[in-house]
C-alpha cells in the first residue's frame, strides 16, 4: 500500500485506491459481504468476468479523448497486468480483460500517473461522459461541445450525489444537428445549439436500450451552457431519491419519467433548486486545454497502390473546419487492438499531428489535426500497423459488443457472427464499402451493449429450443432504427428470430432486397414503407427449427457444442445489504461529511449525511423485514411505521427531518447543523436496534 501513498500526488486518488485494496483485503478475509464488495468494485471500474477469478478493467476515458502519453500508459499496463489487447467500448472507454483482482488497486495507481481513471467506469453512478468524436474539429458545429463534456465529467467525479444510485446513469453530447453523440437515446443528451448569440443546448431526457428502449423526451428546446450543471445536479438528485431500487430491471431513470411523467419530474428537479449550491455554471472555453498540432515537414512518399490509397481517403478521411487539416479514421474490427500498435500510434501522432486520437461510438479511432500534405505519410504508416482498411463508420464497419467472449450475460456471440458479416459485405457488397446510411450493430444479450436495437439491421444474442428440448444459439433480427438528428429517432423492430448459423442468409436477404426495391431510398426510409409484415416473410422460414443440421448447435468462433450460460449481471447490479453492514455505512458517510464540511465544501457535506440518514433508516427497515424500494420510500415507509406509532422519537417527522436538504442552501450553518441532525439519527436508530435484539 505504501507505494501508493508515495506515488500519487492527488489525495482523493491516493484514498480511492487505497480503499480498493483494503475491501480488497476484506473480502478475501470474509469481513465484507460478497454483494457489498461487488458494488465498491464496479464503482472503481473492476467488473467480473465470463472467465473465473479474472476481472475485466474498465478505463473512463471522457468523449473519448486519449493523449499519447495515456495511449502508452495504457499499453504498458495492458502488458504488465493483462494480455496486451485493448478493446474499444461503444462508450469511449478501452476495457482490458483477464485481470487478476489482487492486482487492481496497483494497476489502477499505474494508470493515475498519467491522470487517467477507473473511477465510476461501472456500477450505479455516472458513467463516461460521451461526445461526438468530431467535437472540436466538425465543419457544422456551431461551437466545440469538448470542454462542456470535460467539465460535466470532472463536476460529477466523486460528487456525493451519484456515488449509490438505483442504476447507472448515461450523458451524452452532439457537436451539431446531425446528434452523432446519439441524444435520444440517453439519460440526459445534449445537442449544441446557438441561440441569440448565446451558447447552449437542447437538452434530452430519459432516453434508454435495453430490453425496452425508450426514446429520450425533449426537456429543453434551449438551455443555456451556464444551465446545464445545475440541472444535471438536480435531475441526479431527484432520480437518486425517487429512483428504483429493488428491480434492477426498472431502476433507470427512463422507468421513473415513465411512472411518474414528464411534466412532474420537471417540478422535482425545480424543487430541488433551493439545495444547489451553483446556480450557474459558466464553463471557460478558453482554459480548457485542447491539442494543439505540430509543425513539420512533410516526408516525400510515392503511392503505388493509387486506386487504394484513392478509396481509403475517400472512406476514412474527414476535412476538418480548421483549414488545410484532416481527420483520419481507423476502422478497428470489434474495437480491438494491441499494444505494440497503439504505442506505434502514439509516437505517430504526437510527431506528426496533435499528440491526441479519439475513440469513437462505434469502436474506432479518429486522428484528429493531419496536414493535408501529411495524409500519404500517414497512410503509409498506418499501412504498416493493419490501420488502413476502407469503410470507417460505413456499413461494413459493423459495431459489436464481446458478447460470449468474456460477458457474464452474453447467450451468443456477437464478434463471430460481427466477423462473419464483415466478410459477407466485403465479399458479396462490396459497394457498402462507401455507404454510411447503412448502420449494422449487434449485442451478445438484450442488454444492448452493442446498441443493436437503434441500428437499421441489428441483431441480438439468443437461444433458441427444438421440439426435442436442444439449445442452439440464436440471433433475433431487428430492422428499421435510425438516428434522424436533432434528437429525433426510430428504434428497430423486432422482426424474426433464427439460429445464429442462418444469420448470414438472413442478411443476404435483406440486403438483396433492399437492393432490388428501396428505387434510392435509405434503409430506415424503405424499411418504414414495406413494414415489418412484409421482412417478416422474406425471413420466416429462416427460423424454422425443425430441420437444424449438427452445425447449428455450434455457434460462431467456437468449434465447441453451445451450451447456454448466463451468469450473474454486474453491470450496476442492485446490492444485497446487510443491517450491521449499513450501520457501518453510515458511520462512513458521516465521517466523509464532517471531512468535506472541514474542507468547506459544504454541499457535499450535506449530502453525505443525507445518504447517512436514508441508510440508517433502510437498516432499520430491513430488520423489521420490510421491503424498500425507493430513498422517497424508505422515508415514508420510517415515518408510518417507526415515527408516527412513537416506536422512535425523533420529535419531528422524519420526512421533515430529512428534507430539510431540500428547503435549505447548502450554507455552513445548515451544514453543521444537519450533519448533526444524521448523527443523533443514527444513535437513535441504532439504540433501537440494539434493544430490538436484546429483547428477543
Amino acid at each position: 500500500m505504501q507505494s501508493f501513498r508515495t506515488e500519487i500526488e492527488n489525495p482523493l486518488v491516493q484514498k480511492d485506491i487505497v480503499e480498493l485494496a483494503n475491501k480488497i483485503e476484506l473480502f478475501n478475509n470474509g469481513k465484507i459481504d460478497e454483494e457489498k464488495f461487488r458494488s465498491l468494485r464496479l464503482a472503481r471500474g473492476v467488473y467480473g468476468q465470463r472467465q473465473e477469478g479474472v476481472q475485466m478493467i474498465r478505463i473512463k476515458l471522457p468523449y473519448g479523448k486519449v493523449l499519447s502519453n495515456q495511449l502508452r500508459r495504457i499499453a504498458e499496463v495492458s502488458d504488465e497486468y493483462s494480455r496486451s489487447r485493448l478493446h474499444i467500448t461503444t462508450r469511449q472507454d478501452i476495457q482490458i480483460h483477464y485481470v487478476d483482482l489482487q492486482r487492481t488497486p496497483e494497476l489502477w495507481a499505474e494508470l493515475e500517473r498519467d491522470n487517467v481513471t477507473l473511477r465510476e467506469a461501472c456500477g450505479n453512478a455516472v458513467r463516461n461522459v460521451t461526445a461526438s468524436e468530431t467535437a472540436g474539429i466538425d465543419r457544422n458545429e456551431p461551437f466545440d461541445v469538448s470542454p462542456y463534456a470535460d467539465a460535466v465529467f470532472k463536476f460529477f467525479l466523486r460528487n456525493p450525489i451519484c456515488q449509490e444510485m438505483g442504476r447507472k446513469f448515461k450523458v451524452s453530447f452532439s457537436g451539431t444537428d446531425e446528434d452523432t453523440g446519439l441524444s435520444y437515446m440517453h439519460d440526459l443528451g445534449f445537442i449544441a445549439k446557438i441561440e441569440n448569440g448565446v451558447k447552449g443546448f437542447k437538452v434530452m431526457l430519459g432516453g434508454g436500450l435495453g430490453s425496452q428502449p425508450r426514446h429520450a423526451d425533449l426537456f429543453y428546446t434551449f438551455l443555456a451552457s451556464d444551465k446545464i450543471i445545475p440541472l444535471m445536479e438536480g435531475v441526479l438528485r431527484v432520480f437518486d431519491r425517487y429512483g428504483e431500487r429493488k428491480s434492477r430491471a426498472k431502476a433507470r431513470l427512463k422507468f421513473l419519467i415513465k411512472d411518474i411523467g414528464l411534466e412532474a419530474f420537471k417540478i422535482l428537479v425545480e424543487e430541488e433548486q433551493n439545495a444547489i449550491e451553483f446556480k450557474t455554471v459558466t464553463i471557460d472555453e478558453a482554459n480548457y486545454s485542447a491539442s494543439i498540432p505540430v509543425s513539420v515537414k512533410a516526408p516525400v512518399i510515392t503511392i503505388e497502390d493509387t486506386e487504394t490509397y484513392n478509396l481509403w481517403q475517400a472512406t476514412n478521411v474527414i476535412p476538418q473546419k480548421q483549414n488545410g487539416y484532416f481527420a483520419i479514421g481507423i476502422k478497428v474490427l470489434l474495437g480491438d487492438f494491441y499494444t505494440d500498435k497503439a504505442r506505434l500510434l502514439a509516437d505517430l501522432v504526437e510527431q506528426y499531428a496533435a499528440g491526441e486520437i479519439r475513440l469513437s461510438l462505434r469502436q474506432n479511432i479518429l486522428i484528429p489535426f493531419v496536414k493535408a500534405e501529411l495524409l500519404p505519410f500517414f497512410y503509409t504508416e498506418l499501412k504498416k500497423l493493419g490501420f488502413t482498411e476502407a469503410g470507417y463508420n460505413k456499413a461494413v464497419d459493423i459495431t459489436a459488443c464481446p458478447g460470449t467472449d468474456t460477458c457474464n450475460l452474453g447467450i451468443a456471440s456477437s464478434t463471430g457472427i460481427a466477423e462473419e458479416l464483415e466478410r459477407v459485405i466485403k465479399a458479396e457488397y462490396p459497394q457498402y464499402l462507401s455507404n454510411q446510411d447503412l448502420v449494422i450493430k449487434i449485442s451478445g444479450c438484450m442488454n444492448a451493449c452493442g446498441q443493436h436495437n437503434m441500428a437499421n439491421i441489428g441483431f441480438q444474442g439468443m437461444s433458441i429450443r427444438t421440439k426435442d428440448k436442444l439449445v442452439a444459439p440464436a440471433l433475433q433480427v431487428l430492422l428499421g432504427g435510425a438516428n434522424l438528428g436533432d434528437g429525433n429517432a426510430y428504434f428497430a423492430d423486432k422482426v424474426v428470430k433464427v439460429p445464429s448459423r442462418r444469420g448470414p442468409e438472413a442478411l443476404r436477404r435483406i440486403l438483396n432486397d433492399f437492393e432490388a426495391n428501396a428505387n434510392g431510398l435509405v434503409f430506415s426510409e424503405y424499411y418504414k414503407q414495406q413494414g415489418e409484415k412484409y421482412f417478416y416473410q422474406l425471413l420466416t422460414d429462416l427460423s424454422d427449427v425443425d430441420n437444424l443440421t449438427q452445425e447449428d448447435f455450434i455457434d460462431w468462433g467456437t468449434e465447441e457444442a453451445y451450451v447456454k450460460a448466463i451468469g450473474v449481471g454486474e453491470c450496476a447490479g442492485v446490492v444485497i445489504d446487510l443491517i450491521a453492514t449499513l450501520f457501518l455505512e453510515s458511520d462512513e458517510k458521516i465521517a466523509e461529511a464532517q471531512q468535506s464540511f472541514n474542507d468547506k465544501v459544504y454541499s457535499g457535506a450535506i449530502y453525505e449525511a443525507y445518504r447517512s440518514m436514508v441508510n440508517s433508516a433502510k437498516a432499520i427497515l430491513i430488520s423489521e423485514n420490510i421491503k424498500t424500494n425507493t430513498q422517497a420510500g424508505i422515508v415514508s415507509q420510517f415515518d408510518e411505521l417507526f415515527v408516527a406509532s412513537n416506536k422512535i422519537d425523533l420529535g419531528v417527522s422524519f420526512s421533515d427531518l430529512i428534507y430539510q436538504i431540500k428547503v435549505f442552501p447548502p450554507t455552513e450553518a445548515f451544514a453543521s447543523r444537519y450533519i448533526q441532525n444524521a448523527t443523533q439519527f443514527l444513535e437513535k436508530v441504532r439504540t433501537f436496534r440494539e434493544q430490538a435484539i436484546t429483547t428477543v
